[in-house]
């Protein structure tokens, strides 16, 4: 019995060892490499491919005539891009109140129309070589998780997707208005945390979930409710038990404060952090994701929303107030992560207006290749995931794009002319030939 179980092993493990000997391998010729773990561009590199792993970095050298070769020497080839805050299964209209719009969602819109409605958003990303996102909630009770695993088990096309499930927050979360006896709807789409103890009872209920990434509510503007440090603390506790990371949505300075003394990982949004909380974020290297958009953006919003073109004078006054607030962080040394944020219809796909934010981070200043660091290689650091994500080396997904132009001296237009993408060793766009 037992003979025959060690031979019928051994067959398992020689079969399988050939089939990967054999495993024919597809190389890249890339003409420039974006190494985003060093933050340099590198000449003629050659990345062999087997499955859905990257096997070698090397030097352009003669190949094989049997070998697949993709030839990419006129672009630069760069990781797939990572967006680090979307909500894929949430939009609205610019002219919508997000209360409103959220409750119409819950009470009108079926789950599965949601998902539905999430894939074809979800592929648009990969259509502009966004091949991983962060996916911080609205998304009902673990659509994001369901549209996660639909996307992995290849059933539809999309990026990979780190699910935060249902954001953990206090009474009422973000949305407003909702009268008591109707409260009952905001489960629908937040976790309600009452208390360190069920804070705790809330992360394991993500954990059964297989959740990613776990987000929470420092503040619930405009809502007046709000995490306590307590309750924050019970969650970060429980989630880095598991090796989960925590990332709290934060308006205003004192939430962002208490948020950052309960120990999580990264901030979102940011808006109102003073230099003292910035000091301490670099301290504790807790990670910031500045939800902003370019001036193109804001004011194709203003005109959807029906703004009157006279009173338009706030944007100038919003947008330099923002781009102060991301020099001081860099200045200090924030670590950054780019995120978009953008759920509203602007009369373009997801994924392109997602990449909004590469223009915005231009405007305000930052270096390109500085951009692409906090989009791949330090969005990776932030999720546990460099190994898989973000950095274009051995072992690491296939997850590589190319782009026409030159990303030092004409960042937005060549960042924009995504003309290769791979994903997970796949090609789903070639546009070279």
């Amino acid at each position: 019995m037992y003979k025959i179980l060690f031979i019928t092993l051994t067959f398992l493990i020689t079969a399988q060892t050939k089939i990967l000997a054999q495993q024919k391998s597809t190389y890249i010729k890339a003409g420039l490499l974006y190494d985003s773990k060093s933050n340099t561009l590198l000449k003629n590199k050659l990345i062999e491919i087997q499955g859905e792993r990257i096997i070698a970095i090397t030097d352009f050298k003669t190949l094989p005539k049997t070998q697949q070769v993709i030839d990419l020497s006129e672009y630069t080839v760069l990781p797939g891009l990572i967006d680090a805050h979307t909500h894929v299964l949430f939009f609205q209209e610019a002219q919508e109140d997000f209360a409103e719009h959220s409750v119409h969602s819950l009470t009108m819109e079926s789950d599965a129309l949601r998902v539905l409605r999430g894939s074809k958003r979800a592929k648009s990303y990969v259509d502009q070589g966004i091949t991983s996102i962060k996916d911080l909630g609205n998304s009902g009770i673990y659509l994001d998780v369901s549209l996660r695993d639909a996307i992995n088990e290849g059933s539809i096309l999309g990026p990979r997707i780190f699910a935060s499930g249902p954001i953990l927050a206090a009474e009422g979360g973000q949305i407003y208005g909702v009268l008591p006896e109707h409260q009952d709807i905001i489960g629908l789409e937040y976790r309600i945390i009452s208390g360190p103890e069920d804070a705790k009872n809330a992360v394991n209920e993500h954990v059964n979930q297989n959740v990613d990434v776990i987000k929470i509510c420092a503040d619930n503007i405009p809502n007046k409710t709000y995490l306590t440090v307590d309750e924050i603390k019970s969650v970060v506790n429980t989630a880095h038990a598991y090796h989960l990371k925590v990332t709290a949505h934060s308006i205003t300075n004192q939430s962002a404060w208490n948020a950052i003394e309960a120990g999580v990982d990264g901030i979102e949004h940011g808006f109102n952090l003073a230099d003292s909380t910035l000091v301490k974020m670099a301290e504790k290297n807790i990670y910031l994701v500045p939800t902003e958009n370019s001036r193109a953006y804001m004011d194709t919003y203003a005109k959807l929303a029906g703004y009157n073109p006279n009173e338009l004078g706030w944007i100038d006054g919003y947008m330099k107030k923002k781009k102060d607030r991301l020099h001081r962080a860099i200045d200090i040394g924030v670590p950054i992560v780019a995120g978009s944020d953008n759920y509203t219809d602007i009369k373009v796909s997801r994924g392109e207006s997602s990449k909004d934010m590469f223009r915005y981070y231009a405007e305000a200043g930052m270096k390109p290749l500085d951009i692409l660091q906090s989009s791949t290689y330090i969005s990776a650091v932030h999720l546990n995931k460099t190994n898989d994500i973000g950095y274009i080396a051995p072992q690491a997904y296939a997850d590589i794009i190319a782009v026409k132009g030159d990303l030092i001296h004409n960042f937005i237009t060549t960042i924009n002319s995504v003309v290769f993408v791979m994903k997970g060793g796949d090609v789903y766009i070639n546009t070279t030939d």
